[in-house]
């Protein structure tokens, strides 16, 4: 859900943008260094010289938001979450079939309706007005997300449908899909992955039906905010949402990872969800965040014409999960076509149990760049954009090593240590020595730091 997702890293990328001045990977951009010496062809790929950006049959005009590239551009459609026998389809459909088969209407068919075919373009309204997530808002920023234009993102959460499913008359619902966040690199984030949102809105007669003497109980009052409920709930129907979502989120857990699991939750106070909480479970010894949930914020409710109801919501990573399961080791493998690790994942149901077998041990190779940092605003994020842009998945990792502020001069020194490992084979140093050399001459050229090569 919106707000419970930590995607506040700020970074500032603008320049990559899709205008036709200089390329990187194909990927046209402002120059600040008209000097600098071109990314070497191999990694250049052909991209349309224009203003427009052509996605999934509808064309976007830039603008001096746009900064989505075509590395990411080029993940648009995978849906990977859609693909039969994939370990995220796996998960997806075993917590589809968990709601369907515990969770049912008057009628006897599923209470939870699934969506997971909702297109990845968003509007800025959907992704963050609707959400109630103010115009100054850290998480609005370009260098954290996708724009397409000021109007037009690629979803930074499912969070942003929302609105518009509870507005269509849903009271139960689970959203699927892909999202797309500028973020640090290691072998458990990666700038494209998928959520699953779950939300269910309750009416006052279902809330307190079960409940003795419970015909007196009221879902709203006229009180006060709270770090434990809002000021438009009554405590008895925070409680109760409250005392649901837990119930309905340990079982889901539990019938993934089997009797015996064991789960904490963590207090989380966010400006527009009270309560919320942050679900960790320990597996293998080892305590685990999986999911973020919390009483849905009324306005949000109110304005999409469900004002008589209260509700929760939940948003859950499907890789994060997967890669618990299944003992995956590195968020790269999901995008892999190699049918070594693609067959591992076939079987007679969804429910087969399965440990990953790695492919290889491949041996990493590492390169250390250093650099000044520019005077004007910089930020880490906008480095790791253009080592994923320029690298794509050879690169493991990204490490901050050292920082380093002249005494005299003042000026700031960035040391990072890029890790490189492919998935599937065996680097060598020649090819690594050569993509390394594009990302130093793209730094200078596109972040306009001063290199100390």
């Amino acid at each position: 859900m919106a707000m419970l997702w930590k995607f506040m890293r700020v970074a500032k990328y603008s320049k990559t943008a899709l205008s036709p001045k200089v390329k990187v990977r194909g990927i046209p951009t402002h120059s600040r260094h008209s000097s600098s010496k071109s990314v070497p062809s191999d990694f250049a790929a052909s991209a349309p010289c224009s203003n427009t950006v052509e996605l999934l049959g509808k064309s976007y005009l830039q603008d001096d938001y746009s900064n989505v590239t075509e590395k990411i551009l080029s993940k648009v459609g995978k849906n990977l979450h859609n693909r039969k026998h994939h370990p995220l389809w796996l998960i997806k459909e075993q917590v589809k079939e968990h709601f369907y088969k515990h969770y049912l209407g008057r009628r006897g068919t599923p209470l939870f309706s699934v969506y997971d075919r909702l297109s990845p373009v968003v509007t800025v309204q959907q992704n963050f007005d609707s959400l109630l997530i103010p115009q100054n808002h850290a998480s609005r920023r370009k260098e954290d997300n996708y724009y397409l234009n000021r109007d037009h993102m690629l979803r930074a959460h499912t969070s942003a449908h929302q609105w518009d499913l509870i507005h269509s008359g849903l009271d139960a619902f689970l959203a699927v899909g892909d999202v797309y966040r500028r973020d640090t690199i290691d072998n458990t984030h990666y700038p494209v992955f998928h959520q699953m949102e779950g939300v269910r809105l309750f009416s006052c007669h279902e809330l307190f039906s079960s409940i003795k003497d419970g015909e007196g109980l009221q879902l709203f009052e006229q009180g006060h905010r709270t770090a434990h409920k809002q000021e438009c709930h009554t405590m008895e129907a925070v409680r109760l949402v409250e005392f649901n979502l837990k119930q309905v989120l340990t079982k889901l857990m539990t019938h993934i990872f089997g009797d015996g699991l064991q789960v904490r939750w963590v207090d989380c106070y966010f400006p527009f969800t009270h309560p919320s909480f942050e679900m960790e479970i320990n597996f293998q010894g080892e305590w685990m965040e999986v999911l973020g949930c919390g009483v849905m914020e009324q306005q949000l409710v109110n304005s999409a014409g469900a004002q008589d109801k209260i509700g929760w919501a939940f948003g859950l990573g499907l890789e994060r999960l997967a890669m618990i399961l299944y003992d995956i080791p590195d968020i790269r493998l999901f995008w892999s076509e190699d049918e070594r690790f693609l067959k591992q994942f076939i079987g007679p149901h969804i429910w087969q149990k399965i440990k990953f077998q790695p492919l290889s041990r491949y041996p990493p190779l590492i390169n250390d760049i250093s650099f000044w940092l520019p005077s004007e605003t910089y930020s880490q994020n906008d480095f790791y954009d253009l080592v994923r842009t320029i690298g794509g998945d050879l690169i493991e990792k990204v490490v901050l090593l050292d920082e380093f502020s002249h005494p005299k001069t003042k000026k700031v020194s960035h040391c990072y240590r890029i890790v490189y490992r492919h998935p599937e084979r065996t680097l060598t140093q020649d090819e690594v020595h050569r993509i390394h050399q594009a990302i130093e001459e793209s730094a200078v050229r596109e972040l306009g730091v001063e290199g100390r090569f």
